[in-house]
C-alpha cells in the first residue's frame, strides 16, 4: 500500500502533507515553492509509492468554486497530464486556514511563529489531508 499526497496549491507556496504507507496518519511534509513543485513531485514520486495525490479545492459558502480556482485548475490539469496513472482527488479546503492558525494557537505557538506563511500551509496540508482520510473512512 502507497502513501496519500496531499497538496495545498497557492500561487506562491505549496504546502504539503503525506500519511504513512498504511494510509492511516496525516503527517505535515514540507512547504516549496510554487516554481519548485514539479521538480518536488518528481523526485518525491520517484523516492515514495503513491497511491493518490489529494488537492485542496476551495469553495465559497454557497458550495461553488471560490475564485482562486483559477490558479488551481490549471495545476490540476498539469497534474493529471504528467502523473495520468495517479488517482488524484480534490477535497474542498474550506476554513484550512483558519483552522491551521486556531491549531498553532492551541499548540502555543507565539505570534511570530503563526505569522511563518510556510507553516500555515503545511498544516493546512495536513487538515487537508486528515479531512480526507476521514471521509474515506466513512466509506
Amino acid at each position: 500500500m502507497g502513501r496519500i499526497l496531499a497538496i495545498d496549491y497557492g500561487r506562491k507556496r505549496v504546502g504539503l502533507a503525506v500519511t504513512d504507507p498504511l494510509q492511516m496518519i496525516a503527517n505535515s511534509l514540507t512547504t516549496v515553492h510554487a516554481k519548485d513543485i514539479w521538480n518536488f513531485l518528481s523526485d518525491y514520486l520517484n523516492k515514495e509509492t503513491v497511491d493518490c495525490i489529494v488537492v485542496g479545492y476551495p469553495k465559497q459558502m454557497n458550495n461553488q468554486a471560490s475564485e482562486a480556482v483559477r490558479y488551481i485548475n490549471p495545476f490540476v490539469k498539469r497534474l493529471q497530464k504528467l502523473y495520468p496513472e495517479m488517482d488524484i482527488q480534490l477535497v474542498d479546503e474550506r476554513f484550512t486556514s483558519k483552522i491551521a492558525h486556531q491549531t498553532m494557537i492551541d499548540a502555543g505557538l507565539r505570534k511570530k511563529a503563526r505569522q511563518n506563511k510556510a507553516l500555515v500551509d503545511t498544516i493546512s496540508a495536513t487538515i487537508i489531508l486528515q479531512s480526507y482520510l476521514e471521509q474515506k473512512s466513512k466509506f
